[in-house]
């Protein structure tokens, strides 16, 4: 928790952490904690776990919170700790969000209500019955579209963030591309936008965007850390490059639905025990695992190897 007093300082590339299974399908925790040791070594500037990447619609609110719990202590206060800590049921979204802060999390990355498609105002009372809950926990909405079939605007956006001191920004997860910047003209250069979707990464910090959420981390943090080092410090054109050499992994991510194939991929790089995914996901077909293969070629320059 030792950034939650200045949630400015969550910046950069927050891994989305997968949520390793067991071959049986348990929680895995040690893999978990081997996960965030590597991500630590490689220099991703914060972590979070139980976002779209890491399964959370396939496990009970007890074993997102003993999985989040497992994270903050491996994490030790090093970098920001951000989990997802939303739901379809606000109860539980309350019950995990709770679990976090005490847990010690920086901030609590809140997905919209899922399946439902509530209304902007059932949005807007959705997140600022969470911000009321949680007063001294920084909030950060996660809006993913294509998962929830729900759009925050950004007149919801700007709502939340005028009326709420602890809302702080959102993750969006859009392919529109102007979404972003109506999102940061309607609230202004303070509030925190991360990029969800690998290939806007980049372009979003031309916007004032904040940094990135990108499930490519966890096959090369360390490339993904040192794109926004490198714009950071004013070389784009070494950033640029990296964006583009890390098109064949973020083509990988999506040969199957995330995070089956980056699962299939840690685990054949000894990273993970197993690529078990949970129901409704499966495991790659042997057609996408030769695609698969020949994309982890094509980017083996990035892979990181501690």
């Amino acid at each position: 928790m030792k950034f939650r007093s200045d949630p400015s300082a969550i910046r950069g590339s927050i891994a989305p952490v997968i949520t390793p299974f067991t071959a049986d399908g348990a929680v895995d925790h040690a893999s978990l904690r081997a996960l965030i040791r590597f991500q630590l070594d490689a220099g991703s500037h914060g972590i979070s776990l139980g976002g779209s990447t890491g399964e959370p619609s396939s496990q009970s609110a007890a074993e997102r919170i003993a999985a989040l719990r497992v994270a903050a202590e491996e994490i030790d206060d090093r970098v920001p700790f951000v989990p997802g800590t939303g739901s379809h049921k606000l109860d539980e979204t309350l019950e995990i969000t709770a679990a976090a802060k005490e847990a010690g999390a920086d901030a609590a990355l809140v997905i919209t209500p899922y399946y439902a498609r509530p209304t902007q105002e059932a949005l807007y009372q959705w997140y600022a019955t969470v911000a009321r809950e949680n007063p001294d926990l920084p909030l950060i909405a996660y809006n993913v579209p294509s998962r929830t079939a729900v759009d925050i605007a950004p007149e919801t956006v700007r709502r939340l963030f005028t009326d709420f001191d602890n809302f702080v920004g959102v993750k969006e997860t859009t392919k529109d591309f102007e979404h972003f910047s109506r999102v940061l003209h309607a609230c202004g250069p303070s509030l925190l936008v991360w990029s969800g979707i690998e290939l806007l990464c980049l372009p979003l910090l031309a916007l004032g965007g904040a940094g990135f959420v990108s499930a490519v981390a966890n096959l090369a943090p360390g490339a993904v850390a040192r794109m926004y080092e490198l714009w950071q410090q004013g070389d784009l054109a070494g950033a640029r490059e990296l964006h583009y050499r890390l098109h064949p992994l973020v083509d990988l991510l999506f040969v199957e639905t995330n995070p089956a194939p980056v699962k299939w991929a840690l685990a054949q790089q000894g990273r993970i025990a197993s690529h078990f995914v949970r129901p409704p996901l499966v495991a790659p077909a042997e057609a996408s695992i030769a695609r698969i293969r020949a994309l982890l070629a094509e980017g083996a320059d990035l892979l990181d190897r501690n």
